[in-house]
């Protein structure tokens, strides 16, 4: 069963330019539905989060923050214990920002910057020098890539029941042509639908899907020759390329600097 918490918004909220919160979210943890004045970005420093912002589902790793214009109503969900820090940004100050919920792409400045307000604790950006720092972030966040989620979902009549029984079981090794005389369609047909309707190819969206689920299992301490296996991989290199391939790193380095 899960546990149910209400958001409560900082005294501080409605008059700073820029403030943070630090959280730590147990496992099986569902903050329910609510809305505030202000923007917010969303860090996730380890695990998976899944959001539904007005009905659109967000499901991210570590590498992308989410960004959460003023007034949209959102919840999120944590089947693991989670670890996130939020930026939060005054409604007048977001107009550069996107209109809709949706995952950036940040580099490494925009980390730094979050780092360092972490390490100090920093709750309102009141310094001259720290409100500097808060408007540098602001201006990289504004010029970050947008991703509408990290692993896309559709009500395709072809494509739903195949990424739901996936989605189950991340370790099924069914290729795209299996999976087309399955659901009484063409190869041809569902590779054009995944490109049409997820935005990238069966083959990327399913190293995705375990790229995300790799990340659960390493931070549980399994190795990485245990999480390949798990993950329908012939050996442990196979999961070391691909996790490379979505991370920039490899999973030890991973596990190395989320602990």
């Amino acid at each position: 069963m899960s546990q149910q918490l209400t958001y409560h918004a900082p005294e501080h909220a409605r008059d700073a330019r820029f403030f943070f919160r630090y959280e730590q979210a147990n496992a099986r943890t569902e903050y329910l539905p609510h809305a505030h004045s202000w923007g917010q970005v969303i860090f996730v420093k380890c695990n998976v989060l899944e959001m539904n912002v007005e009905g659109q589902r967000l499901l991210t790793p570590a590498e992308f923050p989410i960004w959460i214009p003023p007034g949209k109503q959102h919840a999120s969900y944590n089947n693991k214990q989670a670890h996130f820090r939020t930026f939060n940004i005054a409604a007048s100050l977001c107009h550069g920002l996107p209109d809709n919920a949706c995952l950036l792409k940040v580099g490494p400045i925009v980390n730094a910057i979050i780092d360092d307000c972490a390490m100090r604790q920093l709750l309102v950006a009141e310094s001259e020098a720290d409100i500097r720092l808060c408007e540098v972030l602001l201006d990289q966040l504004s010029k970050a890539q947008q991703q509408e989620s990290y692993l896309p979902t559709s009500q395709d009549k072809y494509l739903a029941p195949i990424l739901q029984a996936l989605e189950h079981n991340p370790a099924d090794n069914t290729t795209l042509a299996q999976w087309a005389q399955r659901v009484y369609t063409t190869e041809r047909t569902l590779s054009r639908r995944c490109q049409a309707l997820l935005g990238m190819s069966f083959s990327e969206w399913r190293q995705r899907l375990r790229f995300l689920h790799a990340i659960s299992k390493l931070e549980q301490g399994m190795t990485v020759q245990n999480v390949a296996l798990d993950l329908g991989y012939s050996s442990a290199s196979a999961l070391i390329v691909m996790f490379q391939r979505q991370s920039g790193m490899t999973p030890e380095r991973y596990r190395q600097r989320a602990g």
